[in-house]
């Protein structure tokens, strides 16, 4: 009955509520918003099942706004989020919200802000508290929180919450508050956890399930591409240079990584900040703000820091690190398209990681599509059409009078025509950025730049590198102490390269470290690449190798030797001449040697046991005269 609702005027909802939402631009409600708002407006407990990015903050924002007494300057609400990042958004859609209700008052609290701060604002009497289990925790204890007042409590991404740790917590806050408290509970799973809340806290709930095809948003494009890690930032850089997007979220493993992908972005004139946990409160604030405010386009960050970051203007998602699992792919993909917006998201895979594509397809129920990498001539013809736009700005909205004066004075006294002036005018304009892309080395010509056969899932050699077929031993910091088998090395070696089986030579397994031989002529870059490629979760630290390391292998520095052809292609084989048996020469007989008189032994004297030594008396000898 409820999904019917056309508008937010039939839900009962205030006067001011509805003229917000309507500012704010939402017309209908959204399935899981049509659901919830009557009964929680009704005070029944509520427990909704959806995904991410449902809509589901309105759903209990907009009724409990409406039930808030203004005149009542103590909590009435309690929201509990699992992250920061969740509790700043889900207040902010209070205060949003609640633009046209005089004297309302939300707070956040979390971990991370200054507790004389949260001292403060607590005095002032919120009506509505949105914070983190911990943090909420301390100021029970403290004494500066009281929660007899609170009428209704609000769990939001339950199982997000249990999964983090913090069922003890949860359990402790909600026994703290009245018995007769209305609860909403909102989770994109069932976990038993879950389940024993409902059934300890909460009073015949209504269940909400919005039904969902798949895990993942329809809207959402999702995409990979087999990218080598060498050629990961090369890829990375190109794509921002010819998607289309709003804002982008690229997703790193590390908060290392997140500083160290921005500064290198920034050097290519990209305007991008990192977001990772070991920043303070107030940078990461800030970082987010100017992302909302269209400050910085392009924002690096972790899985962590990016827990609860909900900016409507997000419309592109590069996962740069491959997700350590299916969960957090979802939670990543789930920053994009929000409210039914369009969004995509692209995932860089390694040949080795190809095998994780296949366990996302299955949990979000959607399929992958490969996507080729752009070529040099893509991004060539971006530049151009960018170069072209500005410049047809600047005609339209600037004057032109002094200009074509002096256009004619140049070419009066450079005595040449119009069209070389015009290009040296364009290649000055380049900066530092030419408007013609020059093929990277060791980077045109893979995999990702030349047509897939069958469905792309081939690597090819390397295209710009010709390598020769003479070894050299290498060592590497990995041997069978650490579990690896030649096949491992082998494997990470093609995979991350791109090299073939014949490019790499023997590779010995030893106890502490192991050798492989490889091109003598390698490439710096793919030597360099090879120093932290990972096996058995161990970085190689590729080196040559010295003294018995280099000599324990048979084809060490052998020149290779081209394999011979089919059979029908060969020379026919010549037979060998056949050989004439010589006639034997009469031997002559030789003179029997004197034989040698016996050489006589001399015969050994039997062994006798020593005689027994007779026990010395305690007299002393007498001296012989």
């Amino acid at each position: 009955m409820s999904h019917s609702v056309q508008r937010f005027d039939e839900l009962d909802l205030t006067a001011p509520l509805v003229k917000a939402v309507t500012e704010l631009g939402f017309e209908t409600p959204l399935p899981i918003q049509a659901a919830c708002i009557p009964p929680i407006l009704n005070g029944d407990d509520v427990m909704g099942l959806a995904q991410t990015g449902t809509g589901k903050t309105a759903a209990f924002v907009l009724p409990l706004l409406s039930k808030i007494d203004i005149s009542n300057n103590s909590p009435q609400v309690l929201v509990l989020c699992p992250t920061r990042e969740l509790a700043l958004q889900v207040a902010e859609s209070f205060q949003a919200c609640a633009r046209y209700m005089r004297g309302f008052h939300v707070l956040p609290i979390y971990g991370g802000q200054r507790y004389s701060f949260q001292f403060n604002q607590l005095r002032r009497g919120p009506h509505v508290i949105v914070g983190t289990p911990g943090r909420i925790r301390d100021h029970i204890k403290r004494k500066t929180l009281d929660l007899s007042g609170v009428q209704t409590m609000v769990l939001d991404e339950a199982d997000e919450m249990l999964r983090m740790g913090f069922l003890e917590e949860v359990e402790e806050i909600m026994a703290e508050t009245p018995d007769e408290r209305q609860v909403a509970l909102f989770s994109a799973t069932m976990p038993h956890q879950i389940k024993r809340i409902t059934k300890k806290f909460m009073k015949k709930p209504v269940e909400v399930k919005i039904e969902a095809k798949t895990s993942t948003a329809e809207n959402i494009e999702q995409v990979y591409m087999v990218v080598p890690n060498r050629a990961k930032f090369e890829a990375l850089a190109r794509l921002l240079e010819t998607e289309s997007y709003d804002a982008i979220l690229i997703f790193v493993r590390t908060r290392v990584a997140t500083t160290e992908l921005a500064e290198r972005l920034s050097a290519r004139g990209f305007d991008v900040a990192a977001l990772n946990g070991e920043m303070t409160q107030v940078a990461r604030e800030r970082t987010v703000d100017k992302l909302k405010n269209g400050k910085i386009d392009i924002v690096v960050a972790t899985d962590v820091a990016a827990r609860g970051l909900h900016v409507d203007r997000i419309s592109l998602v590069i996962n740069f690190d491959i997700p350590g699992d299916s969960e957090a792919y979802i939670h990543r993909v789930g920053r994009t398209g929000r409210v039914g917006k369009y969004g995509k998201a692209i995932l860089f895979a390694s040949p080795r990681e190809k095998r994780i594509l296949q366990s996302i397809e299955r949990v979000t129920r959607q399929p992958l599509y490969q996507m080729e990498m752009p070529s040099h001539d893509t991004v060539t013809l971006k530049r151009v059409e960018k170069f072209r736009d500005s410049l047809a700005d600047t005609m339209s909205t600037q004057s032109m009078g002094f200009f074509q004066d002096l256009t004619l004075e140049l070419l009066e006294d450079m005595n040449i025509d119009i069209l070389q002036l015009a290009a040296g005018a364009i290649c000055m304009a380049q900066n530092d950025r030419p408007l013609q892309v020059e093929n990277t080395k060791g980077i045109e010509g893979t995999q990702f730049d030349s047509p897939n056969r069958k469905g792309g899932r081939r690597v090819k050699n390397i295209g710009s590198h010709k390598m020769s077929r003479s070894f050299t031993v290498y060592k590497v910091k990995v041997g069978s102490d650490d579990g690896v088998e030649v096949r491992n090395i082998l494997g990470a070696i093609a995979n991350e390269t791109g090299m073939n089986r014949d490019q790499v030579g023997q590779i010995r397994i030893h106890p502490k470290y192991s050798t492989v031989e490889l091109p003598q002529d390698l490439p710096k870059d793919i030597y360099d690449h090879l120093q932290t490629t990972m096996v058995a979760r161990k970085p190689l630290k590729l080196k040559l190798a010295e003294g018995e390391e280099a000599s324990g292998s048979r084809r060490n520095q052998r020149p290779y030797r081209k394999p011979r052809g089919p059979r029908e292609d060969r020379p026919p084989r010549q037979k060998r001449p056949t050989r004439v048996a010589k006639k034997a020469e009469p031997v002559k007989a030789e003179k029997p040697a004197k034989a040698k008189a016996p050489v006589k032994s001399k015969p050994k004297k039997p062994k006798t046991k020593p005689a027994a030594k007779k026990k010395r008396s305690g007299k002393p000898r007498k001296k012989k005269k």
